[in-house]
């Protein structure tokens, strides 16, 4: 049996999939969680607790464009990855509650619809 909060949800998701599906907001939803990644990186890479690190960054070879690139790409594509991980799970759960909502519809219709057997 379904319960009222797999209807909700279905409800919910058959209003809002199209909308979580797009790249854009797929980004912008998912920042915070590749922020989670880039801040421990910039903390400890302005901390200097890291020797080796430091003198690589205080080269005259080391240009902070690239780390710079190098984070946005980070945060870029854990966003993206994350939301899409996540709607593919909603889809998912989605799916299997259509189903089960369909095999429920069946075995009922199937079950009035079935002459009364004789007993013996």
């Amino acid at each position: 049996m379904v319960t009222q909060r797999e209807k909700d949800f279905i409800r919910y998701w058959e209003a809002n999939r199209l909308r979580r599906k797009k790249v854009v907001r797929q980004f912008l939803v998912g920042i915070p969680i590749g922020l989670l990644f880039v801040i421990p990186i910039v903390i400890n890479f302005s901390s200097g607790w890291y020797r080796r690190a430091e003198m690589e960054a205080n080269s005259p070879d080391f240009n902070p464009m690239v780390l710079f690139v190098a984070l946005l790409l980070i945060v870029g594509f854990t966003a993206i990855f994350y939301q899409r991980h996540q709607w593919d799970q909603y889809e998912q759960r989605y799916r299997e509650i259509l189903a089960r909502l369909e095999k429920e519809q069946s075995d009922a219709a199937s079950d009035n619809t079935a002459p009364n057997a004789p007993k013996d």
